[in-house]
């Protein structure tokens, strides 16, 4: 099993939490509010932990379930902290009308991440395509990516312990097109589909 920290107490960092206490990972939660905190860590429990905000997590996986906007700030925060550690974004960085990511195509919030991160510092995108209440009750499958492959082995290893499906779709550059499905799923929520109870995967299809 895995030892994660999730730096975040929102709906994501408590389904993510739950899921993992439940596949019998070892789980520490940071926030700003440490009350907010104890708090999550309280209701995960499975021995679920709090550490101290900026302090160098227990995990070896650090997920940042944070607003995209804080969370390249928070890692450069953090700074040494993360050093050696696998960093695990999971924001979805969205315009103000749901329809263009914020920050353009040339980029991703994880490779941002990883320009201020300690050298080194391990990043994986995951888990951004998946809407939180799918999460909480659904199987999906959870597409990465990333440049280390023992890093994303690790990841591949603590998804499969939550009941998930990882698929590894390749190097860092594709975080680009990872935030862009996310973007696809929010579309698919309001139109095609019409509601958020599903999850874009994959279908195998042999002769």
């Amino acid at each position: 099993m895995s030892s994660i920290t999730l730096i975040g107490t929102g709906n994501m960092a408590r389904a993510i939490g739950t899921l993992a206490v439940a596949g019998g990972n070892t789980v520490e939660v940071m926030g700003r509010d440490q009350d907010k905190a104890d708090d999550l860590a309280k209701a995960l429990g499975g021995g679920a932990t709090t550490g101290k905000w900026g302090a160098v997590p227990d995990g070896d996986i650090v997920i940042t379930a944070l607003l995209y906007a804080g969370v390249v700030p928070v890692v450069a925060e953090y700074g040494a902290a993360l050093a050696g550690k696998v960093i695990v974004d999971i924001s979805n960085p969205f315009n103000a009308a749901f329809d263009g990511l914020a920050h353009g195509e040339e980029t991703s919030i994880a490779q941002e991440i990883a320009k201020v991160a300690p050298a080194d510092t391990s990043v994986v995108k995951a888990f951004n395509t998946i809407l939180r209440n799918v999460l909480e009750k659904g199987r999906p499958n959870v597409f990465l990516a990333g440049d280390d492959a023992q890093a994303k082995a690790a990841v591949a290893a603590f998804i499969e312990s939550l009941g998930l499906r990882p698929l590894d779709v390749g190097a860092l550059k594709m975080a680009p097109w990872l935030e862009g499905m996310g973007l696809v799923t929010v579309g698919l929520a309001g139109n095609g589909v019409g509601h958020g109870d599903f999850a874009l995967g994959v279908d195998e299809f042999t002769g």
